[in-house]
């Protein structure tokens, strides 16, 4: 295993250094929390594919293959999808808001009464989806070291922790192009054929696996129903999500950068199910399926490659990680923390720029310490994945398309669908339990219901928001085209510069 053990150390000091060469670059709030918004397609690309496909869609989506068999690739091929629909409809409008968060533009399309309720709903997601990623630490770091589950939390945590507040979305944008390059290898390419051969190939693992292995629908249309419902509309809206499309340097980078980035989902969740498929052939009897990722990798993989695949765990489970983490900590800092306090940004010159970092940075910090905590605290990668979209959809769904595709929606619908939906949701997951279908699907048509019936009800919004809105939308920004509170935005996102590193 020495083998091993060094290419892991050589990886993990990579992203420290690479966190501490980021810290150099993010010196004001642009930079920090959206890289500049200028990002080339090459970075985007990459860095949208990782920070999709973390623990859950690895370890998970190698653990449904084994319960389920090809068709345990629905959960990841409907991450791509929604990635893919994104992309196509959606991210140029997004980009072009030129804003920091998801309940900013809440704030634009509906008048500034909907932040600080839909950023609580925003916050609950983002920490969830970085706690699953921090689940997953306990399995690759116990394949590696057996370690105990706490421990491993702690150590994977802490590094993701540490490089992500040092640099901010820079050094996220950085490890997020390593991990990828690094998942792509060890997963794609080395993994899924040694897996298929070491089960004896697609021949023999049809003998010795039932036919509903084979099924495309095997797994259910119900699930897979459910799975397009939070996973696929979920990538429509999710902060994480959202503050990549923002680094993107235009209009152009946002739809084709995002477009690659989800067919490459599409790949890798066949690829995942393939994997989880042939364990299932070597292991038949696996204590759990979430197991089947590390076994494999343990038992059959050779030593050397045995620590790159790792490596790609690694990676897959550090870039959502880190990726929701900033998003957490963005909108508990921009859209709670600030707003509860009556702050208006008011700060000029390079002093009012470093202490925006440094609040930032102290969030980053704040959060990490608590996604630990709540990822010692539970055990389920699947189940926290499935409260953190049950939330996301349940509730902000309705009101951000809503804002987005139907000019009579108003501010007090908006509030009413995200506390209503996200309730209901919460509700309905302690009645029918996590992995329950129903509290999606009714707390979705509570929201829904709510947002129309309570839209139509009161008066629209104001003919003078909608037409700031829209220009907004055109890409028209107040004055210089940047954000609120972003004076650095015009030498990046509105010049269309090429960076160094784009």
């Amino acid at each position: 295993m020495a083998v091993d053990y060094t290419v892991i150390a050589v990886y993990l000091a990579g992203m420290l250094a690479m966190g501490w060469w980021g810290m150099r670059r993010a010196r004001n709030k642009s930079e920090f929390l959206v890289a500049g918004r200028r990002l080339g397609p090459w970075m985007y690309s990459g860095t949208m594919a990782a920070i999709v496909l973390g623990g859950a869609s690895t370890i998970g989506g190698v653990g449904l293959g084994y319960r389920y068999g090809l068709s345990g690739a629905w959960m990841v091929l409907t991450i791509g999808l929604g990635l893919l629909a994104l992309s196509v409809f959606f991210s140029a409008r997004i980009a072009r808001l030129k804003v920091y968060t998801v309940s900013e533009m809440l704030d634009l399309r509906y008048g500034g009464r909907a932040g600080v309720i839909s950023g609580v709903v925003m916050w609950a997601y983002t920490l969830m989806l970085a706690v699953t990623s921090t689940i997953a630490y306990a399995t690759i770091f116990d394949v590696l070291f057996d370690l105990d589950r706490t421990l491993a939390i702690v150590l994977g945590g802490t590094i993701v922790v540490a490089y992500s507040a040092l640099g901010g979305m820079w050094s996220i944008t950085l490890t997020d192009m390593v991990q990828f390059v690094v998942k792509t290898i060890g997963v794609l390419l080395l993994l899924l054929p040694i897996a298929v051969v070491k089960a004896g190939g697609f021949a023999e693992m049809r003998e010795r696996l039932p036919g509903d292995y084979f099924a495309p629908l095997g797994i259910g249309g119900e699930t897979i129903f459910t799975y397009v419902l939070i996973y696929t509309f979920g990538m429509l809206i999710g902060q994480d999500i959202w503050q990549r499309v923002f680094t993107a340097r235009d209009d152009r980078v946002a739809r084709w950068g995002g477009t690659v980035a989800g067919t490459y989902c599409l790949l890798y969740a066949i690829a995942g199910a393939v994997i989880g498929t042939a364990a299932k052939v070597m292991y038949p009897d696996l204590a759990g399926a979430d197991d089947a990722f590390a076994t494999i990798v343990k038992d059959e993989l050779p030593m050397g490659v045995r620590g790159l695949v790792l490596a790609a765990a690694l990676a897959a489970v550090m870039s959502t990680s880190s990726g929701a983490l900033i998003a957490c900590a963005t909108v508990a800092n921009n859209d709670i923390w600030s707003r509860l306090r009556g702050l208006v940004t008011t700060r000029d010159g390079s002093d009012g720029e470093a202490d925006e970092v440094k609040d930032n940075r102290a969030f980053i910090l704040i959060m990490g310490v608590a996604v630990i905590a709540v990822a010692i605290a539970l055990n389920d990668v699947v189940e926290a994945l499935t409260v953190a979209y049950n939330l996301l959809v349940g509730g902000l769904l309705v009101p951000i398309l809503g804002g987005l595709l139907w000019r009579r929606g108003t501010a007090a619908g908006a509030l009413a669908s995200v506390a209503v939906g996200g309730l209901a949701v919460t509700g309905l997951m302690a009645a029918y339990g996590i992995l329950a279908n129903e509290p999606v699907y009714y707390g979705l048509a509570a929201s829904l219901t709510t947002y129309v019936v309570v839209s139509l009800c009161t008066r629209p919004t104001d003919a003078a928001v909608l037409a700031a809105w829209r220009a907004r939308l055109a890409g028209h920004a107040p004055g210089d085209g940047s954000a609120p509170g972003d004076r650095n935005a015009p030498e990046t996102a509105a010049t269309g510069t090429t960076p160094a590193h784009g």
